[in-house]
């Protein structure tokens, strides 16, 4: 049996991220050499696939399906896409696992939305609701302490009409309660 000594342990422990970035280093580089040598740029693989008709017609349906698989990303997916999807899977399986109470489950299961999906509906009204809400609130505080200020300013009118037309002590007897 062989042992691990405490000093080759604590150093490969301290160079840990020196290793990865080395290896992320060398990964890179292989990565590069394997598709300049081997991938679709280099050179012997273009003349192959010029010349030869059943390699172009298989590359050219890759493209198709990279091109179709781009699109579907694009488009959103109808709701029921799942329930399809298992149908043609059930499709497949023998006749007695198409029968199973659990296929008949599939062949109607549909995707539950997430929270967010399911209350998107409910945020323009909510934007609204709120917006009146807020209006209301400053209106209501706008109106109210408006009419305050009018009121004392009607009452301080009124005592002096009273102060100057029957006497600053009836005025005051008035307005004092």
């Amino acid at each position: 049996m062989r042992t691990i000594s405490k000093n080759k342990v604590s150093r490969n422990t301290n160079n840990v991220s020196g290793i990865s970035n080395k290896c992320r280093r060398i990964r890179t580089w292989l990565n590069k050499a394997l598709n300049s040598r081997y991938g679709l740029d280099a050179s012997w693989v273009q003349n192959h696939i010029a010349s030869c008709p059943r390699c172009r017609r298989r590359l050219a349906a890759i493209g198709k399906v990279n091109l179709a698989l781009s699109a579907m990303k694009a488009q959103p997916c109808r709701t029921d896409l799942l329930m399809r999807a298992n149908i043609q899977a059930i499709g497949v399986l023998k006749h007695s696992l198409r029968q199973a109470p659990k296929a008949r489950k599939l062949k109607v299961m549909m995707p539950e939305p997430k929270l967010l999906e399911r209350w998107r509906k409910y945020a323009h009204p909510a934007t609204n609701l709120a917006a009146c809400v807020v209006i209301l609130l400053l209106m209501k505080v706008g109106i109210f302490s408006s009419m305050d200020k009018f009121q004392a300013e009607g009452q301080k009118i009124v005592k002096q009409y009273y102060a100057n037309h029957v006497g600053q002590d009836v005025a005051n007897e008035i307005f004092s309660a």
